[in-house]
C-alpha cells in the first residue's frame, strides 16, 4: 500500500515507525507543520514527526496552509496514494485533500469517539476523572472528528497516570491500530461505522487560565487537573508561582494510592482540620506537605518552584522549612 503520512508531535512518531516497519506499507512521503523557533536561542526547530521522516530520507512538505498550497496539493496528487493517514497533523484537511487517496484519509484519534472530539482529549478525559480511554480510528470527513470510525482499543487510566503516560500508551496503539485499519479497508473486510452525533463530547484547546489552580475545589478534582495538564498547573507560594506537578488525593480513593503510601495512611486519617483551603495541615515524611482543599486532603508529591528545578514534595518542605499552617494560595486568574 503507498501511502502519505500527516502528523507532528512526538504522540505521531510511533505510527509512522510503526508503518516505515510493515514491508507491505510504502511511505511515499510525510506532511507536517512546519518548523518554529523554540528556546532562548530562538532557533528553527523540526517537529518530531520531521525529525523521523529525516532519519529515513522520505520527502517532506511543510507548507504553512496546506488547503493554500498549490504545490503540495499538485505533488500529492500525482503520488496516486491509496490512502493518507492522520496523525495530530495540526491542520484541517479540505474536500479536495480528503478526496485524493483511493481508500480515503484515515486518522487515528487519541479517544472513544464520540466521546472527547477535538484537540485535546488525553487531558480532558484525565481532568475529567475517566477510568478508561482508548485510540479510534476513522474515516475524516470536514468535520471536526466526525467521520465514520474504523476500529477501536482501549486502555485504562491508573488514578496516578499523567496525561503523558496515558499519551505514551495511547501512540504505540495507535501505530497498531492504523496497521489493522489499513489492512482490513485494502481487504474490503471492515465497515464503517456512522458516530452518534447527539452523545458526542468535546475536549477543547487547553487555555493558560486551565492550568491555575484553586484549592476552593476538592482533592480529587485537583489531582485530576494537575494530572491531566501536567506538567503545567500552578498554584502560588510567597507571592511567586509554583508548579505543582504530582500530587496524590487523600481519604478518598486510598486503595488505588501506591502501596506504599498506602502505608502511611493513619498520618492523614488522624488529621482533623478545620483550616481554609491552600493551608497546610500536614507534613508526610519523606513525601511532602499536606494540603486541605474545599473537599479532601491533597499531597503535593513534587514540585517546581520559579526558578527551579522539579523537586520532590519533601525536599520542598525541608528547603522552605515549611509548617502546618503555611498557605499555599491559589494560581493567577
Amino acid at each position: 500500500m503507498k501511502l502519505v503520512f500527516f502528523g507532528t508531535p512526538q504522540f505521531a512518531v510511533p505510527s509512522l515507525g510503526r508503518l516505515l516497519a510493515e514491508p507491505e506499507m510504502e511511505v511515499l512521503a510525510v506532511v507536517t507543520q512546519p518548523d518554529k523557533r523554540r528556546g532562548r536561542g530562538n532557533a528553527l526547530s523540526s517537529s518530531p514527526v520531521k525529525a523521523m521522516a529525516e532519519r529515513h530520507g522520505l520527502q517532506i512538505w511543510q507548507p504553512a496552509r496546506i488547503k493554500k498550497d498549490v504545490l503540495t496539493l499538485e505533488s500529492l496528487r500525482l503520488l496516486h496514494a491509496d490512502a493518507f493517514v492522520v496523525v495530530a497533523y495540526g491542520q484541517i484537511l479540505s474536500s479536495e485533500i480528503l478526496a485524493m487517496p483511493r481508500l480515503g484519509c484515515i486518522n487515528a484519534h487519541g479517544s472513544l469517539l464520540p466521546d472527547y472530539r477535538g484537540a485535546a482529549p488525553i487531558q480532558w478525559s484525565l481532568v475529567h476523572g475517566h477510568k478508561e480511554t482508548g485510540i479510534t480510528t476513522m474515516l475524516m470527513d470536514e468535520g471536526m472528528d466526525t467521520g465514520a470510525m474504523l476500529l477501536k482499543g482501549s486502555t485504562p487510566i491508573g488514578l496516578m497516570d499523567t496525561a503523558v503516560d496515558v499519551a505514551e500508551v495511547l501512540a504505540l496503539q495507535a501505530g497498531e491500530l492504523l496497521l489493522e485499519t489499513l489492512q482490513g479497508l485494502d481487504n474490503e473486510t471492515l465497515t464503517p461505522t456512522p458516530q452518534d452525533d447527539t452523545i458526542a463530547t468535546y475536549a477543547p484547546l487547553i487555555k493558560k487560565a486551565d492550568y491555575n489552580l484553586d484549592f476552593g475545589q476538592s482533592a480529587i478534582a485537583l489531582h485530576n487537573q494537575i494530572r491531566g495538564f501536567y506538567p503545567n498547573c500552578v498554584a502560588t507560594f510567597q507571592e511567586q508561582p509554583l508548579k505543582v506537578l504530582g500530587t496524590a488525593p487523600l481519604g478518598v480513593v486510598d486503595d488505588q494510592l501506591p502501596e506504599e503510601l498506602q502505608a502511611q495512611a493513619s498520618v492523614w486519617q488522624a488529621i482533623d482540620a478545620d483550616a481554609p483551603p491552600g493551608t497546610v495541615v500536614g507534613l508526610l515524611k519523606n513525601w511532602g506537605a499536606i494540603v486541605q482543599t474545599g473537599d479532601g486532603l491533597l499531597l503535593l508529591r513534587e514540585v517546581k518552584p520559579a526558578g527551579k528545578r522539579a523537586q520532590s514534595g519533601w525536599d520542598f518542605v525541608n528547603g522552605n522549612r515549611l509548617q502546618v499552617g503555611d498557605p499555599i494560595s491559589n494560581g493567577e486568574t
